[in-house]
């Protein structure tokens, strides 16, 4: 399974995130360049960390089963998944200025601290399933957009 901890698969998603320009369009979903930008960000700073979130009911009742079911194979996350509504962006800004953001935090990867990582929605979060599911948010966004 691809990890965010591997520098080929981490220099892979850079790559596509470079791809990505202000007029690129959804093949899904509601989101501007800018917002998925941002909003990969952010969660690439909680996955880090940086910023923390409460769990929400749901995630307490059947986060773990539903974490266990996405890391099961390689299949991609599925369209149109809820995000946790810290994370939802409803305003626009710079592209290229974000996308330098998120490649930095992609970047700081590569040094990662081991840490107890709480979801919004999973819950607790090992640091291999934090690798697996960095990946795979990070795949979801850039395919949503044909990068």
């Amino acid at each position: 399974m691809k990890t965010i901890f591997d520098k080929n698969t981490r220099d892979e998603i850079i790559r596509r995130v470079v791809f990505l320009h202000e007029n690129s369009t959804p093949v899904w979903g509601k989101m501007t360049p800018y917002q998925m930008l941002k909003h990969c960000s952010l969660w690439e700073e909680m996955a880090q960390g940086k910023t923390t979130y409460k769990q929400v009911l749901i995630g307490k009742l059947v986060g773990r089963f539903v974490l266990k079911s996405i890391l099961k194979n390689e299949a991609p996350l599925r369209r149109n998944a809820p995000s946790t509504p810290d994370l939802v962006i409803t305003y626009d800004g710079n592209v290229e200025l974000q996308k330098k953001i998120w490649i930095g935090l992609l970047e700081e990867y590569e040094n990662f601290v081991e840490f107890d990582f709480i979801h919004p929605f999973f819950g607790r979060v090992t640091t291999s399933q934090i690798g697996m599911l960095a990946y795979k948010h990070a795949d979801h966004h850039l395919r949503q957009f044909n990068c």
